[in-house]
């Protein structure tokens, strides 16, 4: 750790300060310049300005790369940390200009404004090893999300949704402020790793367990995990499109790598085991079963759905435990592979929201129904679904197959025991069987099932049809040469 003066911490800082004024200026340029303009217009000035200054933060990180550890770990700036800024900035680039076609809000200053505030605390999460640091990050992560459930005001949906979104997460803040308060009470530290330094002694403290608990419950919810997954069925079902692919995708990939760190640095030394008939006490056992439930549960249950936005809801519940098996693997090639599968998964779910969204501008809704016929109504967003549906189901050569396959291969090798985690990795490939069904359920009524005799050609926006066709290409790209994005990582 090092000291360091203000004006160093501010140019230590300088990508997060220049998207707080990036989301400044958006809502400057909305009220100065296009309040009375179309709102086809104002969409596409806020996300082209939010995009630029995305732009610019990345220019900033790669060019003008820092090494940093200050504070007592509050802010922490390593190759690790930035890259995933950088991948953070990348989906947020990708997720305005999907949204640049809507129109579900006469706020579309604040809209952007609050995509930026919000991607400016994952920023911060994903750059801290600092307890304080953490949950205030978190908070302002938060705190952007609940707005952006909520800014469909002509949906009362929306607004009962963004209602069960707030109090579910203001208990769960509660919980993780509760268990965060129980590792500085045991360690006198806010510092992850003095934390685990402090706690390495055997047998496992009671209080510890406790924390444990705590911790995991708190992080389950951000990520939507079972049993805290309540919330997200109805908060993907009636958030506007933009903000339900946030929420379920780039949130997902800080809330991911901030829930590895915490239970790697901070708990190292109470990790435990989750091996076949060899299971001790501590955090893998019960991340473990965090993950088996929410494959089971997220996978079977949407089998019963028939909007397909919960459909996504729950397969995201799914997605959520693959992504935990890494971090019950909890090893330096399992990081490897809990980034390139959430980087690709996010970029698979704004994809696959970006074209729900359109569907329900056109056809006035997202029920299974209102695909039917779609390659015949809009081919080119057709495609895409296609990629982005097959992606989800691990169907090779796309970025969801290998995504997968390095999840499993790291948790085989991770261990200690002849059948080790070997468990896991079964129910995950027989729930990976399972979800096949209801992806090519999807594709059924897009490619097989006939049009409505009234239904007509879908207008698919310019911008918006560009931004998905480069994300289905991209998804193409890294299932067939997943080298490109690992080299990255390693």
């Amino acid at each position: 750790m090092i000291s360091v003066s203000y004006a160093a911490l501010l140019r230590l800082l300088l990508p997060e300060v220049i998207v707080v004024v990036t989301a400044l200026l958006v809502l400057a340029a909305d009220l100065l310049l296009s309040r009375t303009a179309p709102s086809r217009t104002r969409f596409i000035t806020g996300a082209s300005i939010s995009a630029i200054g995305c732009i610019g933060t990345i220019a900033e990180i790669l060019l003008a790369p820092q090494r940093a550890n200050v504070f007592n770990g509050a802010l922490v700036l390593s190759s690790e940390t930035q890259l995933v800024q950088v991948a953070l900035l990348i989906l947020t680039v990708f997720i305005v200009f999907v949204s640049a076609g809507s129109s579900f809000t006469s706020h579309v200053g604040e809209y952007f404004a609050v995509t930026l505030f919000a991607t400016t605390g994952m920023m911060l999460l994903v750059s801290t090893e600092n307890l304080l640091l953490i949950f205030l990050s978190l908070e302002l992560l938060s705190l952007s999300l609940y707005v952006l459930a909520a800014l469909h005001k002509r949906s009362s949906h929306s607004a009962e949704a963004a209602l069960k979104y707030f109090l579910f997460g203001g208990t769960s803040a509660a919980f993780l402020l509760f268990g965060l308060s129980l590792l500085y009470g045991l360690s006198n530290s806010t510092n992850l790793a003095q934390i685990a330094h402090a706690m390495k002694s055997p047998p496992l403290n009671p209080l510890l367990a406790v924390a444990i608990v705590m911790v995991v419950l708190g992080f389950g919810f951000k990520v939507a995990a079972v049993p805290f997954h309540f919330w997200a069925p109805d908060v993907y079902e009636a958030a506007p499109a933009g903000s339900a692919a946030l929420i379920s995708s780039t949130a997902k990939v800080a809330g991911f790598v901030i829930f590895y760190q915490v239970m790697v640095i901070g708990f190292a030394g109470a990790e435990g085991s989750a091996d076949w008939r060899a299971a001790a006490a501590g955090w893998v056992p019960v991340a473990a079963v965090v993950a088996a439930l929410s494959m089971a549960l997220g996978n079977l249950v949407a089998l019963a759905q028939t909007s397909v936005r919960r459909l996504l809801a729950y397969s995201a519940i799914a997605h959520a435990g693959y992504i935990l098996l890494a971090i019950v693997a909890h090893t330096e090639r399992s990081f490897d592979a809990l980034l390139y599968y959430a980087i690709t998964y996010a970029l698979t779910l704004i994809g696959a929201f970006g074209v729900v969204g359109i569907v329900e501008e056109q056809v006035g809704g997202a029920r299974l129904s209102d695909f039917a016929g779609l390659s015949r109504r809009a081919p080119v967003l057709s495609l895409c679904m296609l990629v982005f549906m097959l992606s989800l189901g691990g169907i090779p050569p796309l970025a969801g197959f290998f995504g997968k396959f390095f999840v499993f291969a790291s948790v085989l090798s991770a261990g200690q025991h002849p059948l080790g985690l070997l468990w896991l990795v079964v129910l995950a490939v027989a729930m990976s069987t399972v979800s096949l069904y209801y992806y090519l359920q999807v594709l059924k009524r897009i490619y097989v099932a006939d049009p409505p005799s009234e239904a007509r050609r879908i207008q698919v926006p310019g911008v918006s049809q560009f931004v998905l066709c480069v994300i289905a290409l991209t998804i193409v790209l890294l299932g067939c040469a997943p080298n490109l994005l690992l080299r990255w990582l390693h």
